[in-house]
């Protein structure tokens, strides 16, 4: 996903409570929905800087030998300006763009079985 071209701020904003328990009547529900989407862009992220940061990769043992390759710092400079995880999850939420579901309120139909 291109996080860069996401509406998220990269800097922390004061939010309205409301409008975040709008959806789920419970701003406890809401904040674990949106703590658990940020958990999965932020491995989601840390996957795809380790994919590209691998490609630039030296297996030389020798500390006497760095080698400072442009590409790598520029790629790392990227993902430094990237929002936090958890501003981009909020973000999601606030647009609807998070499914969720709680079990405990579907309705479930339980079998009387005799024995």
């Amino acid at each position: 996903m291109e996080y860069k071209k996401s509406k998220s701020p990269v800097n922390t904003v004061t939010r309205d409570v409301v409008e975040l328990w709008k959806d789920t009547d419970n701003i406890y529900e809401s904040v674990a929905i949106i703590a658990k989407r940020a958990n999965q862009i932020s491995i989601e992220i840390k996957q795809d800087l380790s994919k590209k940061l691998a490609e630039f990769a030296s297996y030389n043992d020798s500390l006497e030998e760095v080698f400072e390759n442009r590409e790598q710092i520029e790629i790392s400079r990227y993902y430094e300006k990237l929002p936090k995880p958890v501003l981009l999850a909020t973000q999601e939420f606030l647009d609807g763009n998070i499914y969720w579901r709680d079990p405990s309120k579907e309705n479930v139909v339980e079998d009387d079985f005799d024995l």
